[in-house]
């Protein structure tokens, strides 16, 4: 049945009937994103519930029931077309599903589809890209759930090879880690199947080829802040990483004390399985890094009920979304924009500031730079800062969020020096940044009513020199006191500015 456009609707929501956990998403399209309202999640672990008969046991279907009944609160009056419910691989391999999605379609009020591997792959593919920066290069996406695990590679927001193979966190533990029990030789039984499972789609990937390789799940998300937390990485999965969790895991020997940071109480059984399979993953792909995303199926779905397939930088969406959110004079952020990036021109080799992400953060930051002025005007920079760190501004990292948070704090009045050096040898550059930024906010302090004048700048390492056209600045009082005044807030953080 088509769905009626989701844009018509004021709320949208996605709910993933997943092998191992079910979860909802609740969502308001806002201005050409996704805005996230509430997330649901529980491990109903369905995948355990199905015997060798291939059946779902009416305990497994109970516990189900059981979490549809919290969701369909939320989604309580909600008109048919605005929620979608995908069932995945349990649901997939279970000869008695009708059975459970007759109920869940009454629980729900909306229909439960259950969807193949391949288009499970799309989706989540979808919802990565969504929540990533668009960049050139392909990429690797890996799912591992409860029953299967997704291989996905694309490039920007199509993926271009979809895979989808029967191993998952829930069937390899209940095949090989059933009593809690972690042993070596166990362990290498469900590397080698995996391995042996991998056999099947390695040369069709390793023939498309990817830039880099990206996690998509609970399992994954927890690998890698394990891995983090012993200090093996920077919130990335590395062969290293891995090794000193696979050791640690060992030397534990149960499920139950699996006592490690980053691995929450209720994933600790299907942990070991989850590991096995992604240490086989590394081993028959080569990979020496994988990061990981938070948007997976859940958002993919979401987008999908959008129908936004279209090749953009989610970055550059969610900075126009903000803007018009928070009300941002879009003329002046463009003459601040234009000001700031011709600026940058003349002082980046100097200030080693030659690097596009520079650019690209100054350009944003030059755009929301008055964010805060919808919540007051006093201290309006610091209330920018704030909804810039702890807002889910999509495609940006939260490393992303910090450092233009930082820039937008700074744009004004005192620099926070230690702010900035807590990002070690980046925070001088980004200082540099944002006098760049604060130049060209004082220039254009008159907002467009004035014509302004051709100005020259000349960085040295600890100094800026501007000089305006002759007789300009004392025709000029206004801006010759902003200047004299800037000079002032520089000297605080070891920079001298003269104006001529």
């Amino acid at each position: 049945m088509p769905y009626t456009p989701a844009k018509t609707f004021p709320l949208i929501a996605a709910i993933d009937l997943g092998s191992n956990s079910f979860h909802m998403v609740l969502a308001k399209a806002d201005h050409g994103e996704i805005r996230i309202l509430e997330r649901l999640g529980e491990k109903v672990q369905l995948a355990a519930g199905i015997g060798e008969d291939r059946m779902l046991t009416p305990e497994a279907m109970q516990r189900g029931f059981d979490c549809l009944k919290q969701f369909a609160q939320f989604i309580s009056g909600m008109p048919l077309g605005s929620v979608r419910v995908v069932g995945t691989n349990a649901l997939r391999e279970a000869r008695n599903r009708t059975e459970f999605i007759r109920v869940a379609d009454q629980i729900l009020g909306h229909p439960v589809e259950v969807i193949s591997g391949r288009e499970e792959a799309r989706l989540i593919y979808l919802g990565v890209s969504h929540t990533l920066p668009d960049t050139a290069g392909r990429r690797l996406v890996v799912d591992i759930g409860g029953g299967s695990t997704e291989f996905i590679i694309g490039q920007r927001f199509e993926s271009q090879l979809r895979e989808s193979l029967q191993m998952g966190c829930v069937s390899f533990t209940q095949r090989y880690f059933k009593d809690g029990k972690i042993t070596p030789a166990r362990y290498a039984q469900a590397y080698t199947s995996a391995r042996l499972e991998l056999m099947s789609i390695e040369n069709s990937l390793r023939r498309l080829g990817w830039d880099e390789a990206v996690g998509a799940s609970g399992t994954i998300r927890a690998i890698c802040l394990a891995i983090q937390a012993g200090g093996h990485g920077n919130g990335e999965i590395n062969p290293d990483g891995l090794a000193w969790l696979k050791r640690k895991m060992f030397k534990l020997g149960e499920v139950e004390k699996l006592d490690i940071d980053g691995i929450k109480p209720d994933r600790r059984p299907i942990f070991p399985a989850g590991l096995a399979i992604l240490e086989a993953l590394f081993d028959a792909l080569e990979l020496s890094r994988m990061t990981h995303s938070e948007g997976a199926l859940r958002e993919g779905v979401l987008y999908d009920l959008l129908g936004r397939h279209h090749h953009e930088d989610v970055r550059e969406r969610t900075i126009g979304a903000l803007m018009e959110r928070y009300h941002v004079d879009p003329e002046q952020a463009a003459r601040v924009e234009a000001k700031a990036l011709e600026s940058l021109d003349q002082v980046a080799k100097a200030w080693d500031l030659n690097d596009e992400g520079h650019r690209e953060l100054l350009m944003w930051a030059a755009r929301v730079h008055e964010l805060g002025l919808d919540i007051a005007h006093y201290h309006y920079h610091k209330h920018g800062a704030y909804l810039l760190e702890h807002s889910d501004l999509a495609g940006f990292s939260r490393l992303d969020q910090q450092t233009l948070a930082l820039l937008v704090r700074g744009h004004r009045r005192n620099i926070p020096a230690d702010k900035f050096n807590e990002l070690g040898d980046e925070g001088d550059k980004l200082i540099r940044l944002c006098i760049v930024l604060r130049f060209a906010i004082l220039f254009h302090h008159i907002r467009g009513t004035q014509q302004m004048p051709a100005v020259a700048l000349k960085a040295s390492s600890k100094s800026l020199s501007v000089r305006f056209p002759d007789g300009w600045l004392a025709a000029n009082p206004l801006t010759q006191a902003d200047f004299e005044q800037e000079a002032g807030w520089l000297a605080r953080v070891g920079y001298s500015l003269s104006v001529s």
